[in-house]
């Protein structure tokens, strides 16, 4: 909190904040009372077992899906006003990869808001959209039809999309998953690269032993918030005990992976 020329106290806005919000699906909650903050500039996982409404949690937020109660708020406001300001990475699984268009025409899809609806799409936007693809890596791939592109070829055709929005909050479902290594890598320096220019992102994730390395902050949810905050402070194997339950050999496997990167090994 700082304070203005008068002397009153003025709140910065944050990127999202959820305030006990609870979504249900034929009655059953899928995500129950939760709540946090986001931080601006920073890599922030959502992490927690399968079934713990991580996905959930994103479609709520973009009212994709009804909430049952709660409210969420994006840069101070709600996501219908703010919607400008976010990008988003689906679960490649949703997309329908046989619709027939090529890598470029996806990533121009991202541009609707600039180009109007049913309006021509002009050199201009294919320009963006092209740099978009290159700063992906796969700029050559830029007249491929999607159906023909590999599985990490894809993931980073939809991260070109989202990037050609110029958004402030990028929000994406598992961008790593069953991804190659070295599409693995391209993200991680996206996500670099992000955070460096001020941006924030709240990432879907999966790979525990790589929380650490890559991200700044983290909200360990199942159905409901077990912790968030800094890495440092939150991703301990008690609250990882908390979150996944009786999984011991995955969190021995994460602990012991903190305990070497914390030595350096």
């Amino acid at each position: 909190m700082n304070e203005n020329e008068t002397g009153q106290a003025i709140t910065a806005e944050l990127p999202l904040s959820v305030f006990d919000l609870t979504v249900a699906y034929d009655r059953k909650p899928v995500i129950w009372d939760v709540g946090f903050d986001v931080p601006s500039g920073k890599l922030v996982a959502v992490v927690g077992p399968n079934g713990a409404g991580k996905s959930t949690l994103l479609k709520a937020v973009m009212d994709l899906i009804p909430r049952a109660s709660g409210r969420v708020e994006v840069f101070g406001g709600s996501f219908k006003n703010n919607r400008n300001r976010v990008g988003y990475v689906p679960q490649r699984e949703s997309v329908d990869w046989d619709f027939p268009v090529d890598a470029l025409d996806v990533v121009t899809m991202g541009l609707y808001r600039e180009i109007g609806w049913c309006m021509p799409v002009r050199k201009k936007h294919r320009l963006k959209a092209l740099e978009a693809l290159d700063r992906v890596g796969i700029a050559d791939l830029a007249n491929r039809q999607i159906s023909q592109l590999s599985g990490g070829q894809q993931q980073r055709t939809f991260l070109a999309r989202a990037l050609v929005q110029d958004a402030d909050l990028y929000l994406m479902d598992e961008p790593f998953a069953a991804v190659d290594a070295a599409t693995e890598r391209a993200i991680v320096e996206l996500l670099n690269d992000m955070k460096q220019h001020g941006k924030t992102a709240v990432v879907i994730h999966h790979d525990l032993q790589t929380v650490p390395a890559y991200f700044d902050y983290v909200v360990l949810l199942n159905m409901r918030v077990v912790a968030h905050g800094p890495v440092e402070e939150i991703f301990t194997s008690e609250n990882l005990q908390k979150t996944y339950g009786g999984r011991l050999t995955l969190l021995e496997e994460v602990t012991e992976a903190m305990r070497r990167r914390g030595q350096g090994l």
